[in-house]
């Protein structure tokens, strides 16, 4: 039942018909020295819009097997309705999240004192969302997510392309992808270091409107 409700949420999230590889706000080598050309390129034209096409694959075979009351069909696509669907979701966010490193601004005078509340301080915040972005085992994602119960900011992990929402009911604000494709060619193995560069990129313009629109 809990993997049909993330599904079904998964669906909701992306809009009506077929997904479709958003355009990046800016160009391939935009976020360079922090990431550099080469990863975009291949992170948003390959990767992302692999998880595109295989979502709609899987979303027409899901809808077939519903017409045809087909149960088990239905089973064995939420897999791929959830891995694909989640990392259109992801990734469609991740770009926004991102932006010239002189256009990386601060947070709003309303979600930096979100901030410190729930962390202490904002250096506190970066610390422990860095501290689980690179403490992910294998492939995932660390979020900076809004609790709308009870209006507190808190950093969860999704593995692989487990979107947060739809996992945890945290709205996300702010996620660092890392899958190795996001990183490796720049930074190889050390994902500390790639960790760390990623704040110098985050466009906290669009992580703050999205704080208040939550």
């Amino acid at each position: 039942m809990q993997c049909f409700r993330q599904v079904r949420m998964v669906s909701r999230a992306l809009t009506r018909g077929k997904a479709t590889l958003p355009d990046l706000p800016y160009d391939y080598n935009a976020l360079e020295p922090v990431i550099c050309a080469e990863i975009m390129t291949l992170h948003h034209s390959k990767h992302h819009n692999a998880y595109v096409t295989n979502y709609n694959i899987a979303a027409e075979k899901l809808q077939e097997a519903i017409q045809k009351n087909d149960t088990n069909a239905q089973i064995a696509l939420q897999n791929a309705i959830r891995f694909n669907g989640g990392g259109h979701i992801n990734h469609s966010i991740f770009w926004q999240n991102l932006c010239n490193p002189k256009d990386s601004g601060e947070p709003s005078a309303e979600l930096l004192a979100a901030i410190k509340k729930d962390f202490g301080s904002f250096e506190a915040m970066k610390d422990k969302m860095s501290a689980a972005a690179v403490a992910v085992q294998g492939s995932g994602w660390a979020w900076l997510g809004l609790n709308k119960a009870n209006k507190q900011l808190q950093v969860a992990v999704c593995p692989n392309q487990d979107p947060l929402e739809a996992s945890t009911g945290l709205v996300p604000l702010f996620g660092i992808d890392v899958w190795e494709h996001a990183y490796y060619i720049q930074y190889k193995n050390v994902r500390p270091d790639y960790v760390k560069a990623i704040w110098k990129v985050a466009n906290w313009k669009d992580i703050s409107q999205r704080f208040i629109k939550a």
